[in-house]
Parts: C-alpha cells; sequence; structure tokens
C-alpha cells in the first residue's frame, strides 16, 4: 500500500483485528455482487469505500426513476442506464485505487460458473426466488462462500454459506420448495433503509470472511422486523435429503 492508501483505510487499519494484514487480504480479494439494486448498492459501495481490491458487478437492467427511492449507487443522471455502468461510475469515484468489472447479461445456470469460479465470495443481492435458488447452486458447485440477503416491505434476512464446510446448509436446505414466491417490492413496498441495512450487513459479513476475523452467519439466519426493531437469530441445519448440496 502507498501512503495514500493507507490514509484511505487508516480508520480500519487501525483495528487491532484487521490490522495491515487484514487490509491486504481485502485489496487482494476478488468479489462477485448480482444485483446492483436495494441491496446491491449499499453492499457495492462499502465493500469499495473499504478497499475490496476486485469487484465483479452484474446487473441486466437499467435504472429507472422509481430505483431511486432506495438503490443509492444511482442517481438522476443515470435514468436510462444500464445499472453496471451506473455502478461502475459511482463506485471508481468512490475509489478509484479498486478494480470493478461490469457484467451485463443475466446470470444464471451455466452462465454462473464461469464468473463465480473468478471470486471469492458471491453476494446474492437479487430479489427473486429462481435467481437464488440458481445463484445457490453454482456456489455450492463450485465451493464458493454465498452471502445471502432479501428484504420486503419493513423486513429482512441475511445469512452465509459455505460448502467449503461439511456441516453448513445451503440456501435450498432453507428453501428446500422452488416455487416462486409472489411477493415482490414491486407490488407490496419496501421502505427504503430496510435495503440499506441488510445490504451493509451483506458487506460486513464479506470483509469479515475475507479477513477471517469474528463470527458469521453460516448455519443461522439473521431476522430484521424494521416497524418493532426486533433481531431475531434462527438456526439452520442442513437438510439431508437437500436436492443441492447432499
Amino acid at each position: 500500500m502507498n501512503d495514500k492508501e493507507l490514509l484511505h483505510y487508516s480508520r480500519q487499519i487501525l483495528l487491532p483485528e484487521i490490522g495491515i494484514e487484514g487490509q491486504q487480504r481485502l485489496l487482494n480479494a476478488k468479489v462477485l455482487i448480482i444485483g446492483l439494486g436495494g441491496l446491491g448498492s449499499p453492499a457495492a459501495m462499502y465493500l469499495a469505500a473499504a478497499g475490496v481490491g476486485h469487484l465483479y458487478i452484474s446487473d441486466f437492467d437499467k435504472v429507472e426513476l422509481s430505483n431511486l427511492q432506495r438503490q443509492i449507487i444511482h442517481d438522476n443522471n443515470d435514468i436510462g442506464k444500464y445499472k453496471v455502468d451506473s455502478a461502475h461510475k459511482s463506485l471508481l469515484a468512490l475509489n478509484p485505487s479498486i478494480k470493478v468489472t461490469p457484467i451485463y447479461k443475466r446470470l444464471n445456470n451455466k452462465a454462473l460458473i464461469e464468473p463465480i469460479n473468478k471470486v471469492d465470495i458471491v453476494l446474492d443481492c437479487t430479489d427473486n426466488l429462481n435467481s437464488r435458488l440458481a445463484i445457490n447452486k453454482a456456489c455450492v458447485q463450485t465451493k464458493t462462500p454465498l452471502i445471502s440477503g432479501a428484504a420486503i416491505r419493513m423486513e429482512g434476512q441475511i445469512s452465509v454459506f459455505n460448502s467449503n464446510l461439511d456441516n453448513s446448509p445451503c440456501y435450498n436446505c432453507l428453501y428446500p420448495n422452488d416455487q416462486e414466491i409472489i411477493e415482490t417490492c414491486t407490488e407490496t413496498g419496501i421502505l427504503a433503509p430496510m435495503v440499506g441495512i441488510i445490504g451493509s450487513l451483506q458487506a460486513l459479513e464479506t470483509m469479515k470472511l475475507i479477513m477471517g476475523v469474528g463470527n458469521n452467519l453460516i448455519g443461522k439466519l439473521l431476522l430484521i422486523d424494521g416497524m418493532t426493531m426486533e433481531f431475531q437469530t434462527i438456526k439452520i441445519n442442513k437438510n439431508p435429503n437437500c436436492p443441492t448440496c447432499t
């Protein structure tokens, strides 16, 4: 790290659990973020600001006015542009020393394997069950840790899955039914800070895994109720009959 980078990351380096070694691990890391919406926006910005060296960002959609209520990586000037282009611009403006690789196509099934093989960790910031199950399957096949988040209305959840560990469940263990969930933010609404909270926690869990510090949410599901401000952690067991990870 040069003097400018040392100053940029100084507040993290001061933490005894991180130091120079932890910061260097971040700089050496490669992370794939799938979805640059309400969850992916804060997750990507915090990971970029913290110095994750190479971010792969994937989204096939374009910015719309209704996105700006919660997708804070974009602004009014980005309406009509691809989200990955808007995010690419914002991330490099925040931290020009990192590398950002945009992926414009929809990643599903076999198309997921190639980019996932290039990274250390995947963040699922999508908004539908089919995509989440496909991402989970690809992460299990490649044994790539997965940070999964979701939010709707004033509720959110996050968990970490790591197929490198024999006792770690996968997302399919948590949701064994592949039937599509009907509710979406478009139909039921979302309070903006809710996705900000979950996306930020995804960034936090990602950084902890990269640096090897603290406890993580492997085998646990953290539920957050924004209306009552209640946080609940539920244990997730590995499903011995899971069609994906067993």
